[in-house]
């Protein structure tokens, strides 16, 4: 379901407008898409705006433009301040609810894994799954299930069951999760081995230094 959102004319363009646009509350933004004229320079609340990155960042909004109508389009991007990650500007892309979209989705690592009970350590390494369909079966999340992966195991791109209609993008043979073997706990005799191990090495290194020395000289 679109959900519905307001914009407002924009006529300033200098840093000065941008500024005093901001100050106010307002996110400067601009709509395009193949059913525009031209683009349209927007500005939309700042808190709506931040409300719906965080809960719903692939939404189709119905957007409503003074003097064009309102518009089916989603978020194509975001500028924030490098510091603050206060938003600066948003960009809305219009779409066609019957042509297919690329989106990036969040992934949730879902269950209790067997590995992590036996003192693996669960290693999330892919958080966005890009993936083509149309607007209206863009999932929220993508689950991924954890609970069979043993210590050593890995679920990939292609081995996610993704919804019909859903088809992903990102390379196949990327790791999404693995569990990792605990590290090893040293025995005292370890460690002291392992130390003398390392100043021998820093002896051998500093050996070789001065030889070359002597040798350059």
């Amino acid at each position: 379901m679109a959900i519905a959102i307001k914009a407002e004319q924009r006529a300033g363009v200098t840093k000065g407008d941008l500024r005093q646009l901001r100050m106010s509350g307002q996110v400067p933004g601009v709509v395009y898409g193949k059913k525009l004229q031209s683009s349209a320079a927007v500005s939309v609340s700042e808190k709506e705006l931040s409300s719906l990155l965080r809960s719903n960042p692939n939404a189709v909004l119905e957007l409503t433009v003074p003097e064009s109508g309102v518009h089916s389009v989603m978020v194509a991007d975001v500028q924030r301040d490098s510091l603050s990650h206060k938003l600066l500007h948003v960009d809305f892309h219009q779409i066609n609810m019957d042509e297919e979209v690329r989106a990036s989705v969040r992934i949730d690592a879902t269950g209790d894994s067997t590995g992590v009970r036996e003192g693996g350590i669960l290693s999330v390494i892919l958080h966005e799954l890009e993936v083509q369909c149309l607007p209206g079966n863009i999932p929220d999340a993508i689950e991924v299930d954890v609970s069979e992966l043993g210590i050593g195991d890995s679920i990939l791109v292609s081995d996610l069951k993704l919804p019909q209609g859903v088809e992903a993008k990102s390379d196949s043979q990327l790791v999404i999760v693995t569990v990792l073997a605990p590290q090893k706990e040293l025995s005292e005799e370890e460690k002291e081995a392992q130390d003398v191990e390392a100043q021998e090495a820093e002896s051998r290194s500093d050996n070789a230094v001065h030889e070359e020395i002597s040798t350059s000289t």
